[in-house]
């Protein structure tokens, strides 16, 4: 019998192949196999890649600990640096709330 793959969206291991791609039978998530790996990959809220000095906008308002106001959405953001490493993976500075934090699935490319 072969080895299990993980579902890479939820990591069950209850999954099976269909065709040539593989299926998992919790989350219903499908995806080939032979595929390179792209977790190291950082997408914005409408799966288009993000690379460092990019132009994103703002596409929901977000509260801010400590503001008196939210970021508002269409609030563009220039210059971005990506850290693949944290939940809030991008680092970059906002016109009156100055030096942040945001999550790359609040953000879309300008």
């Amino acid at each position: 019998m072969s080895e299990s793959i993980q579902c890479p969206k939820c990591a069950s291991e209850f999954t099976y192949e269909q065709d040539n791609l593989m299926v998992c039978s919790q989350c219903f998530a499908e995806w080939d196999p032979n595929e390179t790996d792209n977790s190291d990959k950082i997408l914005d809220s409408n799966g288009n890649e993000l690379k460092d000095g990019d132009s994103v906008v703002v596409v929901k308002d977000l509260p801010v600990k400590g503001a008196p106001k939210p970021v508002k959405a269409g609030t563009k953001v220039k210059n971005i640096r990506l850290r693949p490493d944290s939940d809030h993976n991008i680092d970059c500075k906002i016109d009156g709330f100055g030096s942040m934090a945001l999550k790359s699935e609040f953000v879309k490319k300008a």
